[in-house]
């Protein structure tokens, strides 16, 4: 009865966003969605895809790094999913294990009734076939050669998959996975309905995807962004820009902060600088451990570390809240690779700066304005300022019965610290990282060194 006044009680919820609510009413109450996807209101992009999902025709979504399009494909996924099947019935091709992971974390925070996991290399895929059978997904989001190793050992029943998602699909063929999905494909022989989501327009889809007809969403558009990304150069007196980077970031405080390089080498270069000057930071490129790349998002995405010096893998497919600014260090490669930098900042609705370090011997791209604002670092910087947070790492996860109310308990009881001394949660299968308030970490470490969380021992140290 309530879900009629639906539109008097929230009357900046869309018609098309009502009608999915009304749709899923089986399956949760509205109320709880709303809570739990904490939107009041989807874009005009998400509202199209939302519409034309319902048609028969395939998709092909094409929107801007930072538009929403995961939830664009999730909200409709969902409502299309049935309830009393328990095998798997949407595939999701990913180009990467941080893109798999952040879909994966979208769609729990749902909070619908259906099971969703992610899979991907550098683990072993026994471990991955054991959760299947242990939960039953109802989709399935990962890279191509994993979803592959599955398809081919018969790890779930392949007859059942009726729809498959292809996000950054530009950047799938970028890194040469055009075979692997073809092969994908060619394993679902039930498919009803395909959908490709990219941040870039291209001249013809591959027939290897098998689409026929199709709805195609262009919401590619530099317009908008321009409104809210405040574009800068930066000149450097000297062609090694290190110096002039250090004090470009004093001079943006403790703001979030990602810096691009063009070279894995360089990350390390950079990184090694800025800590030699006593500045935080940390790295992030497609050479490190997995374990690394994980613990560098982390810190950066809970605020420990303002700072993240990283290749073009953290451009595309991250969803990363809150970043103030983008400093390109080294030029861009392309135009593409300028625009999915910028997309990292000025997202949704927020506003963002964008920084070109220059020295006056490189040659200025064509793809960009020679006559945009020159960014003056003050003659006296100040110091480098040290994050508000502090992450600490605890040795046990999931697989050990560990959750985030076992940790914010044991840190309120144990270490004697209060609600807002503790920021982000984030517990993993064998380990956990939380944020604390900085001045509060020596004190908490005392307290808790022979304590023991859940009854079990364990390491409980700051992050490296």
């Amino acid at each position: 009865m309530i879900l009629h006044y639906l539109p008097l009680l929230f009357p900046c919820i869309s018609h098309s966003f009502i009608t999915f609510v009304l749709k899923l009413k089986n399956y949760m109450e509205y109320s709880e969605i709303i809570h739990n996807l904490q939107i009041e209101q989807l874009t005009p992009m998400q509202e199209a895809a939302l519409d034309a999902y319902q048609s028969d025709n395939d998709l092909v979504l094409l929107s801007p790094t930072g538009s929403g399009k995961t939830l664009a494909f999730l909200l409709p996924l969902v409502n299309s999913l049935n309830l009393s099947e328990r095998r798997v019935q949407a595939v999701v091709l990913v180009p990467s294990r941080e893109l798999a992971l952040q879909i994966e974390t979208v769609f729990k925070s749902m909070n619908t009734p259906f099971k969703a996991m992610s899979c991907y290399g550098g683990r072993p895929a026994m471990e991955e076939h054991r959760t299947m059978k242990g939960i039953n997904p109802s989709v399935i989001i990962g890279t191509p050669g994993r979803m592959n190793d599955h398809l081919r050992k018969q790890n779930f029943d392949a007859g059942t998959v009726n729809t498959l998602i292809i996000d950054e699909f530009d950047k799938c063929l970028e890194f040469g996975f055009q075979d692997e999905m073809s092969e994908v494909i060619g394993q679902l022989p039930s498919l009803k309905k395909r959908i490709l989501l990219s941040a870039t327009d291209a001249e013809e889809i591959p027939q290897f995807t098998g689409l026929n007809r199709t709805i195609k969403l262009n919401y590619l558009t530099s317009e908008v962004l321009s409104e809210r990304l405040n574009i800068q150069k930066v000149l450097s007196p000297d062609k090694d820009k290190l110096e002039t980077l250090y004090r470009l970031l004093c001079t943006l405080g403790d703001s979030s902060t990602i810096v691009f390089v063009n070279y894995r080498e360089s990350v390390e270069r950079v990184t090694g600088y800025l800590k030699s000057k006593k500045f935080p930071c940390d790295s992030f490129h497609g050479g490190m451990e997995q374990a690394d790349r994980e613990r560098a998002l982390y810190k950066f995405r809970n605020g420990s570390c303002p700072v993240l010096v990283s290749t073009d893998l953290a451009a595309r497919g991250l969803d990363i809240p809150g970043i103030d600014n983008v400093v390109h260090y080294h030029l861009p490669v392309n135009e593409e690779a300028f625009t999915h930098r910028n997309g990292r900042t000025a997202r949704w609705e927020a506003k963002g700066s964008s920084y070109l370090l220059l020295h006056s011997e490189e040659r200025w791209p064509d793809y960009i304005p020679e006559d945009i604002p020159i960014f003056e670092i003050p003659d006296q910087t100040p110091k480098p300022i040290k994050s508000r947070w502090i992450t600490i790492y605890i040795g046990k996860g999931k697989k050990d019965k560990l959750n985030k109310v076992d940790i914010v308990g044991f840190l309120y009881k144990k270490g004697g610290l209060a609600r807002e001394d503790v920021g982000q949660v984030d517990v993993k299968d064998h380990y956990a990282f939380v944020a604390i308030r900085r001045g509060k970490v020596k004190q908490l470490l005392t307290l808790i060194r022979d304590e023991k969380i859940k009854g079990m021992k364990t390491l409980i140290e700051e992050a490296k």
